[in-house]
């Protein structure tokens, strides 16, 4: 069985693609479930899948994340990757589905948890906003705080990989992917006008997805008036080609394998490279270990496997 891909809640389960996508695992609030219902949800996740990569997003409440670490805790399990995800809340499930798409591909489970950070830096997210004046998650300079008081105002606002903020009918323009994208956008109390007939286009997307909005947007947004918009990649095969084109390595800590420099279960950090070995199991020299990406501009492999 693939790696279990669980998230927080209902809604940040998007639709698969094909038939050979599985779902992802949705983990009942602490609110409605007791402790001991949740260890034996787990612990069925852990026996039917062997690993699990569990998602979500940093505006979930606090005690959704206590009960989190708790069950890992009480389990005693390295074989839960708890990971926040400081991106809005639909980002956060099309990152998820990516998970999905290549849970089913050759990666073993520490790969597949390491590869959530790398795939975040080719992820546009960003909405449509009638107000920043609560937003705090992105930079909001005092004009554009200002200018939240102006009906009929409207902000077009990226919150990764870069942030940036401009007026959505004025003369600025988000900065977009420069490779093939596909557009999933979520309207909350707002016309998607802009999202389907200005961002779209401009950003020379392959295909636009509507879908239900995200219970937590609103509270990362700071506002319920938006349209949440993400551009992603969509293909698996392309998906594939960026995760293993980056070198893996064994965690020294609790053997799994690991990509970038932090591993997904334990969070041990990657040896320090004058600690690696020079030379792979058959005595074949190694590849120079890739760099994770580090924000816009970052290329993709230009290979396939």
């Amino acid at each position: 069985m693939p790696t279990a891909i669980a998230v927080t809640s209902a809604d940040l389960v998007l639709p698969p693609p094909d038939a050979h996508t599985p779902t992802a695992h949705v983990l009942t609030p602490p609110d409605r479930q007791p402790l001991d219902a949740a260890l034996r949800e787990t612990h069925l996740m852990l026996e039917q899948h062997g690993h699990a990569v569990v998602l979500y997003p940093s505006s979930v409440p606090a005690d959704v994340v206590r009960r989190l670490h708790t069950i890992r805790s009480v389990l005693e399990s390295d074989r839960i990757a708890l990971l926040e995800v400081d991106l809005p809340p639909l980002a956060t499930a099309v990152l998820a589905l990516q998970l999905r798409q290549l849970s089913v591909c050759d990666f073993s489970p520490g790969v597949l948890g390491a590869a959530v950070r790398l795939l975040t830096h080719y992820v546009y997210a960003g909405a449509l906003l009638t107000s920043v004046a609560r937003l705090d998650r992105v930079p909001v300079g005092l004009t554009a705080h200002a200018r939240s008081w102006v009906p009929g105002t409207r902000f077009a606002v990226l919150a990764g990989p870069r942030p940036h903020l401009v007026k959505a009918d004025g003369d600025g323009a988000l900065a977009g992917p420069g490779f093939a994208t596909r557009l999933t956008y979520a309207a909350g109390r707002v016309a998607p006008d802009w999202v389907t007939d200005t961002l779209a286009p401009g950003w020379r997307v392959h295909g636009v997805q509507e879908v239900e909005l995200p219970a937590e947007s609103p509270r990362w947004w700071g506002t319920g008036k938006l349209v949440e918009f993400v551009a992603a990649i969509p293909d698996v095969s392309v998906l594939y080609q960026l995760v293993s084109s980056v070198r893996r390595e064994e965690c020294h800590w609790c053997g799994l394998e690991l990509i970038g420099d932090r591993c997904a279960f334990c969070s041990a950090p990657a040896a320090p490279s004058e600690a690696r070995d020079t030379t792979g199991a058959h005595g074949a020299p190694r590849t120079h270990r890739g760099a994770l990406p580090t924000g816009r501009g970052a290329p993709l492999p230009d290979r396939t496997r």
